[in-house]
């Protein structure tokens, strides 16, 4: 993809999840990931989760729920890729802090916007949001423990960069805990083509195999991505009649960034 092209698609991104974060109510806009306020039941998250969060939090924006696999611990530094509304921030600080902390990053202003004033209504500590792209975060080398992110990567036009980045932010040990799509089969040219697949979460889709290829040339290793066979089901609804389901499943993607740094290439830490 060129340069002018990436800009392209995060202008068409940018724009799409900027209508999402200024509607009046909370929901999802159509073509966009999940189900709207609500959804995220679907997505392995708890009635307790949902009621522990700031009101206007939860846009069911995922697919997945990335906190089932992070296996967070207190005292922590959480940064979560695409934080939109600040939802898995939130359900995040409740298990690391007050010795923990969590840093949200999105690149979508009127989210980081959002996000903040959910936090500072809740009067949340220990959780700070920053405007910022996944390809260049605004966060310094080896500062988190894990790094979450929820039907976001797809989004990025330069996942080879992302995961670069994810693996420059992380300390040494530390772990990527991802709900994102990936694609079973090859995108028919139509669907391909229409920009609301693109900015709901279907047209950016890799496979597992190049998810793989691209952890392991980032330096990561112990990579894990399982399939959700259930997520049709709530797929099928994002871009109703299109059969988006018949070529994407939500997934889980797991990584540890070695603690061994003395080697750290695709010969070596991905072994």
């Amino acid at each position: 993809m060129s340069d002018l092209d990436a800009e392209k698609v995060r202008d068409a991104v940018r724009e799409h999840y900027g209508k999402v974060a200024e509607a009046d109510a909370p929901g999802c806009a159509p073509g966009c990931c999940g189900g709207g306020a609500g959804s995220s039941l679907k997505l392995g998250y708890s009635e307790q989760d949902l009621a522990g969060v700031p009101v206007g939090a939860d846009l069911g924006l995922g697919c997945g729920n990335p906190q089932a696999i992070a296996d967070l611990r207190p005292g922590e530094t959480v940064v979560d890729l695409g934080s939109g509304a600040g939802f898995d921030c939130f359900l995040a600080a409740k298990r690391v802090t007050p010795a923990g902390s969590v840093i949200g990053v999105d690149m979508t202003a009127s989210m980081v916007t959002k996000a903040r004033n959910n936090a500072r209504t809740a009067r949340v500590e220990g959780v700070e949001f920053r405007l910022g792209e996944i390809e260049h975060l605004p966060v310094a080398d080896s500062t988190a423990d894990v790094i979450l992110s929820n039907c976001v990567i797809n989004l990025v036009p330069d996942k080879k960069a992302a995961f670069r980045e994810a693996w420059r932010v992380l300390k040494p040990g530390g772990r990527l805990a991802i709900s994102d799509v990936v694609a079973t089969a090859t995108l028919p040219d139509p669907l391909q083509a229409q920009v609301a697949s693109l900015t709901g979460c279907i047209s950016g889709a890799s496979t597992v195999e190049d998810l793989e290829i691209f952890l392991a040339e980032a330096g990561f290793s112990q990579v894990r991505i399982n399939l959700n066979p259930g997520s049709r089901a709530f797929i099928r609804d994002w871009i109703p009649g299109s059969g988006a389901e018949d070529y994407i499943a939500s997934a889980s993607i797991e990584a540890v960034k070695p603690k061994d740094q003395s080697c750290c290439g695709p010969s070596c830490c991905a072994s």
